[in-house]
């Protein structure tokens, strides 16, 4: 497959990137020593806020993910002209249908869903044109479901292989089961037809959906609506053993008589510093296929990419960024371009960690060369296009890497 690469080396002072559940920052052992880590979710999850907040303009990168987009749906069914009941029902069983309904907070789903505002429209069009029957049944349905059962799962098993009608003369409540049943029964084909047929149609997912086509999407109970990843992250690693500290602090009471001594408050908190290998990827050939990207252009495929590139260099989690402010640029970033064959991390260059008296981001630099030469050699690793940052600048950089997008 016809791929880039982008490793890079980047070094952060007093910080707390990523945090475990203990509030501490995330650690793995690589090569016998403990390395400071922080997860591809929470950098993917960066470089997503940073592309569509600050590096996009052309309105790409407008997917969110989300357990509260039962609303946008019922918003978008109300534009079409939809009565405002019938459209919050009939959005709130989209929204069952899609995740499940959490019973115990309303308006929300189980499960984080991605979408983009133009399938928000995609699933109000199917709603909206369906027959008065199917609506009705629907909307009678929210009325005779039994909410507190929805949190049963195994309710749920087998929902779609039995046939649901409404309930009989005389019953009040619909089970879980059968309410699932019944939305599944009414709204399952006409989902799959309009996603596959939008597809059909225009090749591929919605413009405004580039980050879904490059960072995935899962639906579980509608794989039609499952998208593979493009891209291709690794957890970060420290190119080095690293400790995480503890940090005391005390906080003066502004209000406190002078009379009294003492802080208003201490505590302590734990924190490292680390240079880090990062690793991405990203698969060209995958990003122009009909499942993801193939309507645009490749002009637009282009900026998609740039966006990207630009976003994976310079994005940093948030995590403590007002109290730390761990933000920094990397100080080596090697963009590879292969024709063939599959992404190969350089991260064994630091499976003897790093051990220097001069700093560790000099050296780290040095070994990666080093590895990827190695490979290269070893291998026969052919590389379409390299170039890296600092010998070259940014623009360069990203005008480089993207003259090779299909």
């Amino acid at each position: 497959m016809k791929h880039l690469e982008l490793h890079i080396i980047q070094s952060f002072p007093v910080a707390c990137l990523n945090r475990d559940d203990l509030n501490s920052p995330k650690t793995a052992v690589f090569g016998g020593v403990q390395r400071a880590r922080v997860s591809s979710q929470s950098w993917k999850r960066a470089i997503r806020e940073m592309a569509e907040k600050e590096i996009d303009n052309s309105g790409q990168f407008q997917g969110k993910r989300s357990r509260l987009f039962i609303e946008k749906i019922s918003s978008a069914l109300k534009a079409l002209g939809e009565a405002e009941g019938t459209a919050n029902a009939l959005a709130i069983c989209a929204g069952h249908y899609l995740a499940r309904l959490d019973s115990k907070q309303e308006g929300k789903v189980k499960t984080l869903v991605f979408l983009s505002p133009l399938e928000y429209e995609i699933f109000a069009k199917v709603l909206f044109v369906l027959d008065n029957d199917a609506k009705k049944a629907l909307v009678d349905a929210i009325g005779f479901v039994d909410m507190a059962k929805l949190t049963t799962d195994d309710e749920y098993e087998d929902a779609e292989e039995t046939n649901a009608e409404k309930p009989k003369k005389g019953e009040k409540k619909l089970s879980a089961k059968q309410f699932t049943q019944l939305v599944a029964k009414i709204v399952k084909s006409p989902i799959e037809k309009a996603f596959k047929g939008e597809k059909k149609e225009t090749k591929s997912l919605p413009k405004d959906a580039a980050d879904i086509a490059l960072f995935g999407r899962m639906v579980a109970n509608d794989h039609s609506l499952t998208v593979e990843a493009a891209s291709m992250f690794s957890h970060a690693l420290s190119t080095h053993k690293a400790d995480n500290e503890i940090d005391f602090f005390a906080a003066v009471d502004d209000l406190q008589p002078k009379e009294e001594s003492g802080a208003g408050m201490t505590s302590t908190l734990e924190f490292n510093s680390a240079t880090y290998y990062r690793f991405a990827a990203l698969n060209l050939d995958m990003l122009a296929d009909a499942d993801h990207l193939q309507s645009m252009t490749k002009e637009e495929r282009q900026s998609v990419v740039r966006t990207f590139i630009e976003a994976t260099v310079k994005a940093v989690p948030g995590a403590r960024k007002n109290t730390m402010n761990g933000n920094t640029l990397p100080v080596y970033v090697l963009g590879i371009v292969r024709n063939v064959g599959h992404p190969v991390q350089l991260v064994n260059a630091f499976e003897n960690p790093v051990r220097s008296s001069q700093g560790y981001a000099a050296k780290s630099i040095e070994l990666l060369k080093s590895e990827y030469a190695k490979l290269a050699d070893t291998w026969g690793i052919e590389a379409a296009f390299k170039q890296a940052i600092p010998e070259v600048d940014l623009k360069n950089f990203l005008d480089g890497m993207v003259a090779h997008v299909i």
